[in-house]
């Protein structure tokens, strides 16, 4: 349920709503808009009869009942856009944040060197995989600790935050030490129990869709790390499993403007992992310009041919660096007027 208060309601009037929807049982969440606050009021139904009777309090104006499955997630609670802010890049605003890396983290001098690439291309955010969920158990799994130190190493000294992926609520502790914005792989957009632990932290998370994952499915998830009181969460659109067999998955690029319809959340796209092919990868993120994204996260490896995973979809460097110059061109066309057309 959604309480609209009254354009000129005071602190003292907002501070009763939500002390009231405490007593209902349920928990309040304030977002105050340019002109008027509103109140979002997420729980179960055994207090809503109660919770009914906060429209005679004072200041408010009117009660509207949150008709999405996804409370906080959705644009009716949440009518503006929000910005995630990770280290000193913001993602949600003005502008085309390009997270780059390699998919796994294989040493010092490869994680270096692709730090180097990133931040020479103008990449804002510095990706690495410490730990590797692998189709095959025999495949190499990730550095562990020891690739996070490199990882976190790296990003300092190249001044970029860094992002690294989480697949076990064990390993969560460790990971915040290291990184500066957590990854929900495909593989995890469905583990509850992860997203309730993600949800008590307060770093910015990536959240990436699954292979055979709704739009509504992934907007759900949000909400579990949302309703944890973290609200740094970035939406990842990286393909999705259909018949089609000429790329690895099939990049949805309507996904883009369906999810900044429903929701007031970033969105970004992996094109790497939708195309599964370096030969597709720039224009997928021409197209994620156009569509309105906020961003994309792309693999790069200066070998990709000597890669450890992923390499038949990374970057070299001199690709990386057209992909940049083009991104640039698109996104400031896009800033001028030609996305408003």
């Amino acid at each position: 349920m959604i309480i609209l208060m009254k354009r000129n309601s005071t602190k003292e009037e907002i501070g009763k709503v939500t002390a009231w929807i405490e007593t209902a049982g349920y928990k309040p969440h304030v977002s105050e808009g340019v002109e008027r606050t509103i109140i979002g009021a997420v729980g179960t139904d055994e207090g809503r009869s109660m919770l009914k009777s906060v429209a005679f309090l004072p200041g408010v104006e009117r009660i509207v009942p949150i008709l999405k499955p996804y409370k906080l997630a959705g644009r009716e609670f949440h009518e503006q856009d929000t910005v995630v802010r990770v280290g000193d890049v913001e993602i949600g605003g003005p502008g085309f944040a390009v997270i780059a890396g390699p998919c796994s983290i294989e040493s010092e001098e490869q994680m270096m060197e692709c730090g180097y690439i990133a931040k020479k291309a103008g990449a804002r955010l510095l990706r690495g995989g410490a730990f590797k969920p692998r189709t095959s158990p025999y495949s190499f799994q990730g550095m562990g600790e020891e690739g996070l130190k490199i990882l976190k190493n790296v990003g300092e000294k190249m001044g970029m935050p860094v992002v690294t992926e989480v697949m076990d609520t064990k390993d969560i502790d460790l990971i915040e030490d290291y990184s500066d914005m957590f990854q929900i792989g495909a593989r995890n957009v469905q583990n509850f129990a992860l997203l309730k632990r993600i949800g008590m932290s307060r770093k910015p998370v990536l959240l990436k869709r699954g292979l055979m994952t709704t739009i509504e499915e992934l907007l759900m998830s949000a909400e579990y790390i949302l309703s944890g009181g973290n609200t740094g969460v970035i939406l990842c659109e990286r393909g999705i499993r259909t018949f089609e067999t000429a790329t690895r998955n099939t990049l949805d690029i309507s996904a883009v403007p369906v999810i900044k319809e429903l929701t007031h959340l970033p969105v970004i796209i992996d094109p790497s992992h939708a195309a599964g092919h370096a030969k597709y990868i720039i224009p997928l993120t021409r197209a994620a310009v156009a569509a309105g994204a906020h961003g994309a996260i792309i693999e790069i490896h200066p070998q990709p041919e000597k890669a450890l995973s992923d390499g038949p979809q990374s970057l070299r460097p001199e690709v990386f660096y057209r992909l940049m110059d083009e991104v640039r061109i698109l996104d400031e066309a896009m800033q001028n007027g030609i996305g408003k057309l």
